[in-house]
């Protein structure tokens, strides 16, 4: 190490080489972020001005909109004015600050989605108590310990990453400062920072999971005994949307944090970055106010009233 000089400025290697594909890749990404925040924006607009959504399910997928957008948040704009510059350049101490604020809403969005699945088995199975037990106390209680412990999550993360030294002037192999590339280009020993995401990954992550999935067996079987082929279909439909959402989610992540010594499949690496860290909180939105009919009677009710406001108006000005 005496010998090595230690660098502070690391190198991102950004979506694309190729000088004509910058222009129409930052077109399009802007165009999904900005999509992204206006889509989860408008469920949180609808969640808070429509009073038949005020309940415990819409309050997490409000919470759920909110970590889409601070997660897209951190990548997006850096990835956008990458595309738009030759020498990518980012500090050590900025890369470790964009890995934490990405691990914290990641961590958070895993725990939401798992009080998610456990509102829905509330909801279906145990529907007389469902308002005693998913209190206004109980839900903002949740949403209170899952930011703390994203909080704490992320730090124990982050913090084992300050140790570390870079002196090799190889670019990181991703458009934003993502862990698994973050750790490849370091010269550190790296064995306690991987040790700690396959720890935490199986436990936190795979335990998480387990309890995402667990609830549905019970559901499932509910589902099929009840009569009404109606209720029966909406209750089906509520259930696939948020298994979709946790499908495409865990999939993408897992993928890229269990192969972190896959340093010869660059490509594939960014194109899972981008599916999870850009593409799945721009879905996550279309996925939910698609499939849901509340959600979709609702904007229809905000755009009617919008459009008689602007009726009346209209007359007013020409009287």
């Amino acid at each position: 190490m005496e010998n090595q000089t230690i660098l502070y400025i690391l190198v991102l290697s950004g979506l694309s080489d190729l000088p004509n594909l910058q222009l129409p890749l930052f077109l399009v990404f802007l165009l999904i972020y900005l999509m992204t925040l206006i889509l989860n924006l408008l469920i949180l607009l609808l969640i808070f001005t429509d009073s038949h959504l005020h309940t415990p399910m819409y309050f997490f997928l409000g919470t759920l909109a909110f970590m889409d957008m601070g997660y897209s948040s951190v990548t997006a704009p850096r990835m956008l004015f990458d595309l738009l510059t030759v020498k990518r350049l980012i500090s050590v101490q900025a890369c470790i600050t964009q890995i934490y604020f990405f691990v914290f809403f990641v961590a958070s969005e895993v725990f939401v989605l798992s009080v998610m699945s456990w509102d829905r088995y509330i909801a279906i199975c145990r529907p007389l108590h469902y308002m005693q037990i998913m209190s206004w106390k109980t839900c903002v209680q949740l949403v209170l310990i899952i930011l703390v412990f994203g909080v704490v999550y992320a730090l124990v993360q982050t913090l084992f990453l300050t140790r570390l030294t870079f002196c090799s002037p190889a670019p990181l192999q991703s458009f934003f400062c993502d862990l698994p590339q973050f750790l490849q280009v370091s010269c550190s020993d790296t064995f306690i920072n991987v040790l700690l995401i396959f720890v935490f990954g199986i436990s936190y992550g795979g335990g998480i999971l387990v309890v995402t999935f667990y609830p549905y067996i019970t559901i499932i079987r509910t589902v099929l005994k009840i009569p009404s082929i109606n209720i029966r279909s909406k209750a089906f439909s509520t259930c696939s949307s948020h298994l979709t959402v946790v499908f495409l989610f865990y999939s993408t992540a897992f993928f890229n944090y269990f192969r972190i010594n896959a340093s010869d499949h660059y490509t594939e690496d960014k194109v899972v970055s981008v599916f999870y860290a850009t593409l799945t909180p721009f879905l996550n939105p279309l996925i939910y106010s698609l499939r849901n009919q509340e959600l979709k009677t609702s904007l229809r009710k905000t755009l009617h009233r919008h459009k008689s406001l602007d009726g009346q108006g209209a007359r007013l000005t020409n009287f």
